[in-house]
C-alpha cells in the first residue's frame, strides 16, 4: 500500500481571502464551498486581462464575462488568493515538503488567458502548472478532471503541447458545450488531450467503467512527473445543475485509483482541487471523503459511513458508454504506444 499503510504527509491549504471569491446571495457558487504576485499569473494571463478583472472588481459592478461571472468587491483578491493556494499546495509537493497537497478553493478550470467563463476568473491549475515547469524544471504533468463540467479552459491553454496531458470526464451538451471524444490536441499536443463525454441516462458503473478504462494506463505510459487531480463534486448524482451519476462511493473509488496510480507512476505527488458543487451537503462529503482516502487518515466505519450516500446501486455498465471507450482507446492510445 502506498505509504506503508500509514498516513502519508498531506497539506490542507486554506485562506480565509477565498470567501472574498463570492459573486452574490444569487449565486450558485459560493465561498463557503471551498498574495500572488502579477508575475505567477502571466505565466498564463495577460496583463491586460489581469488588470481588467481588478478594475472592475473594484467598480463592483456588471460582469467579467458574458454573464456568469459578476464582477463583483473582493472577487479579484479571492481570485488570487485561491490561486495563490495551488500554487502553494504545488511547491510544498514539488519541493518534497509533503507528498500530496489539498486546495478545495482551487480547480477554477474555465479560465482562459484573456476571459473568464463559468464562475472562473484566473485558471489556478494551469498557473501551477506553468510554474513547475518554468520554476522545477518539470516536463511531464498530468491533469485529470472530474468535474461535471469539461475542463475547457485547462485543455486550451495545453492543446497544442505533449509535456502536459489533460483527462476530462464530463457531462457533454452543457456548458460550454465542448469536450467531445475526437478533441484530442493539435501538433505536438496531439493525443494529450483526452475527453470523456457523458451523456444520461448514465449508471455510476458506466462512469466507473469508463474510468478504470482510460486513465490507469495512459498514467502508466505518461509517468508524469506530478498529477493534479480536478475534484469537483457535481458529477453527484443530486447535483442540480449537472445530472451526472456518482454516489459518493463512487468519488471514492476515483480518489483511491488517481492516489494509487500518483505513487506508482509519480513518487506519490499529488495536487487535489475543489472545483464546482452546487449541493452544499454533497460537496462536503464529497471533499472530505477525498481528503480522507488520499491522505490515509484514520476514520471509525461509523464516521465514514455517516459520510457515504444512504442508498448505493452502481447499476450496471451500459453498452453506449463500452464503445465511446473503445473509440477513445483508438483515438488516443495509439500516442502513447498502448495496445488497444
Amino acid at each position: 500500500m502506498p505509504c506503508l499503510g500509514m498516513p502519508c504527509p498531506t497539506a490542507f491549504v486554506w485562506s480565509g481571502d477565498y470567501e472574498l471569491y463570492n459573486f452574490g446571495p444569487w449565486h450558485p457558487y459560493k465561498p463557503y464551498l471551498w498574495r500572488l504576485a502579477m508575475e505567477e499569473l502571466t505565466l498564463v494571463h495577460t496583463r491586460h486581462y489581469i488588470m481588467f478583472v481588478k478594475r472592475k472588481c473594484e467598480d463592483g459592478y456588471g460582469f467579467l464575462d458574458y454573464g456568469d461571472t459578476p464582477a463583483a468587491p473582493g472577487v479579484y483578491e479571492g481570485a488570487v488568493s485561491r490561486v495563490g493556494g495551488t500554487l502553494t499546495a504545488a511547491r510544498l509537493v514539488m519541493e518534497g515538503r509533503y507528498i500530496h497537497a489539498f486546495n478545495l478553493g482551487g480547480g477554477l478550470h474555465h479560465a482562459r488567458p484573456s476571459s473568464a467563463s463559468g464562475f472562473c476568473v484566473f485558471n489556478d491549475i494551469a498557473v501551477a502548472v506553468r510554474y513547475l515547469q518554468r520554476w522545477h524544471g518539470v516536463k511531464r504533468v498530468a491533469v485529470i478532471d472530474v468535474d461535471g463540467h469539461h475542463a475547457d479552459g485547462t485543455q486550451d491553454i495545453f492543446y497544442s503541447e505533449r509535456e502536459v496531458l489533460t483527462i476530462s470526464f464530463h457531462r457533454y451538451g452543457i456548458y460550454p458545450g465542448t469536450g467531445w471524444h475526437d478533441e484530442v490536441g493539435v501538433g505536438d499536443g496531439e493525443g494529450y488531450s483526452v475527453n470523456v463525454p457523458l451523456t444520461p441516462p448514465l449508471t455510476e458503473a458506466s462512469y466507473l467503467y469508463a474510468f478504470r478504462e482510460i486513465v490507469p494506463p495512459l498514467i502508466r505510459s505518461y509517468k508524469p512527473e506530478i498529477v493534479f487531480l480536478q475534484y469537483g463534486a457535481d458529477s453527484h448524482r443530486d447535483d442540480p445543475l449537472v445530472g451526472l451519476p456518482l454516489s459518493t462511493h463512487g468519488y471514492q473509488e476515483i480518489a483511491s485509483i488517481v492516489h494509487g496510480l500518483a505513487h506508482e507512476a509519480s513518487g506519490g505527488k499529488l495536487v487535489v482541487t475543489g472545483g464546482g458543487g452546487y449541493n452544499p451537503d454533497n460537496v462536503r462529503r464529497i471533499w472530505a471523503i477525498g481528503f480522507i482516502t488520499v491522505s490515509g487518515v484514520a476514520v471509525s466505519e461509523e464516521e465514514l459511513r455517516s459520510l457515504h450516500d444512504e442508498a448505493h446501486d452502481p447499476g450496471k455498465v451500459d453498452k453506449p458508454v463500452v464503445e465511446l471507450v473503445e473509440k477513445i482507446k483508438r483515438l488516443v492510445f495509439p500516442y502513447h504506444g498502448i495496445d488497444v
